[in-house]
């Protein structure tokens, strides 16, 4: 955990939505602000003697052909049970935030199951992880508790998806999540984003631009250019400077249509170059965008942003709350970015405003 970041921790704790979160953590337990990106290690330890324990078991969830390895975290008497997934992440279901929220969900009385998506793992969307998730939701159905399912960052996309193909799914949750990938698209390489007619900019990092390239990667079709995006991916991930020119020059059309995408810093130019991807490639885009699917979700549906998120712009989450015409609770959490909270302190109305959000999306959830 970077500097920033833990003096942004030690702001939140002390200041006035200290007095929030800790009123949170008094009626719910600290699962929730972790469902945010928080980690508060003092709250966890405060309720860890009164908490009961979880055991957490490896197990298998079996989709056709695919064995998908998941971990199982189960409390004495659970009463309702929740698929939790994974970001973009090396660490997959063994992010240390995500085993830290599984364990206290799960302390509040809730089967908890956390898939491994392996190209979430790889910085991608393979196209398998709506499948995937289904039969984790089924596969908790069978347990004949209630189920919910919570999608964090990109894999709340997959999630939401997910929900949407399974029956009576009791509340879904995106946290820091997205509505449509082009919209994403634009945002990560031109700092570029809108809604209701109002537009916004943002700095963006080039970690983010090598980041997309390995998400799209996996959403071209199967193919010598999908290998050759993710070595070039791989490559400016572990240094932005790397040369990648000797890898470039192998890409076929399809290959050079997607890295010119990622290059561009025009938002002019957005539109043109989507176009110009390959028929398969927006079809995937199509597909792993959950906008279209929000109507059919039948369970509560919360959705929660950082405002500041430098990944995935807060205006995906106002999309996804139109999308569900009403029946979703939205929080768009001025103090926090896609992570975590603000480095920097803010007004005392949005920090007790951000309180009061969680507290709601406490209840949603548990």
């Amino acid at each position: 955990m970077g500097k920033a970041r833990r003096r942004g921790l030690r702001l939140v704790a002390g200041g006035a939505i200290g007095v929030a979160l800790v009123a949170l953590a008094l009626r719910f337990g600290p699962a929730v602000v972790l469902s945010l990106g928080l980690a508060l290690p003092v709250t966890e330890a405060w309720f860890s003697p009164i908490l009961p324990d979880v055991v957490r078991e490896e197990v298998v969830i079996v989709n056709g052909p695919r064995q998908i390895p998941a971990d199982l975290y189960r409390p004495p008497n659970p009463r309702a049970a929740l698929v939790i997934v994974h970001g973009l992440s090396r660490a997959g279901r063994r992010h240390p935030e995500i085993v830290r929220l599984a364990r206290l969900v799960g302390q509040h009385g809730q089967l908890v199951l956390v898939p491994q998506l392996d190209g979430l793992v790889q910085f991608a969307l393979s196209g398998t992880e709506v499948e995937d998730l289904a039969a984790a939701l089924r596969h908790l159905r069978a347990w004949g508790y209630p189920v919910g399912i919570a999608g964090f960052s990109f894999g709340a996309g997959p999630a939401l998806l997910a929900a949407a193909e399974v029956p009576d799914i009791r509340v879904v949750g995106s946290f820091g999540g997205y509505a449509d990938l082009v919209n994403v698209i634009a945002y990560i390489t031109t700092g570029t984003h809108g809604f209701a007619g109002q537009r916004y900019t943002q700095r963006q990092e080039e970690y983010n631009r090598w980041k997309l390239l390995a998400l799209l990667a996996g959403v071209l079709e199967r193919g010598p250019d999908r290998g050759t995006l993710a070595a070039i991916a791989e490559r400016r991930l572990a240094n932005p400077a790397n040369d990648t020119r000797e890898l470039e020059v192998r890409l076929g059309p399809s290959g050079h249509a997607v890295l010119r995408l990622t290059l561009n810093r025009d938002e002019r130019a957005v539109a043109a170059l989507v176009a110009a991807l390959s028929p398969a490639t927006r079809r995937m885009l199509e597909r792993m965008s959950p906008l279209a699917s929000v109507p059919r979700l039948r369970g509560r549906l919360l959705i929660a942003h950082g405002k500041g998120d430098d990944s995935i712009p807060f205006t995906e989450s106002l999309r996804l709350a139109e999308a569900a015409d009403g029946r979703a609770r939205l929080a768009i959490l001025h103090g926090f970015h896609h992570t975590g909270p603000q480095p920097i302190w803010r007004s005392l109305h949005e920090h007790v405003g951000d309180g009061w959000n969680l507290v709601r999306l406490a209840d949603g959830l548990l």
